[in-house]
Order: structure tokens, then sequence, then C-alpha cells
């Protein structure tokens, strides 16, 4: 098996400062060596139709599904993911077991 994906996508309450959220996330990922890596982003192309209202996506990688359920558990996460959750007015999450297709150049 491959790497294991933890896939967030999020809409935030109207008055959050992201910058404080993703900075915190920033910051958390960096303290938890199972995060093999971390990226996020603004949607600034998709359609409203096809976007439903989600501004956010942010993707972990980890090398195997134990090193996910590791910083499920991290003590960080847990207390990161209350801040999170009070901020997030709609999220999709998912979890999975990667396949590449085509490596990185």
């Amino acid at each position: 098996m491959g790497e294991f994906k933890h896939f967030v996508i999020v809409k935030f309450k109207e008055g959050v400062v992201v910058e404080e959220i993703t900075k915190g996330m920033e910051k958390l990922v960096s303290e938890i060596d199972a995060v093999k890596s971390f990226e996020w982003g603004q949607d600034i192309e998709s359609l409203d139709v096809l976007r439903q209202g989600f501004t956010h996506a942010f993707l972990m990688t980890f090398n195997k599904k134990e090193d996910f359920a590791a910083f499920q558990g991290h003590p960080n996460h847990v207390e990161f993911s209350a801040t999170f959750s009070a901020a997030i007015e709609k999220i999709v999450v998912l979890d999975f077991p990667s396949t590449l297709v085509k490596a990185p150049a």
C-alpha cells in the first residue's frame, strides 16, 4: 500500500481570521513527526456552482495509515481540532490510501 492521505475541504464561518487558522495548522504539523507533508490552498478558479461554498483545501500525507492514526490521537491535534472545528461552517473530510499514477518530475 502507498501513502495515506487526509484531505479536508472547508468553508470558514463569517468573520473568522483564516490566516490565524492556517498558521495554527502549519505550527501543528511542524510539531508532529508522523505528518510526512502538508499543503493547503484557497480556491480562486472554481465556479460558485461547483464550489458549493467551500473555499479552502488542506492535504496531509502520511507514510502509512498507522501514522495517520498517531496524528489523530496526538494531544496537539486534539487541542487544535477544537479551534478548527469552531471556525468552520461546512466541512468534507476524506481519509484514504493513495494510488500514485504519475510521480512528480
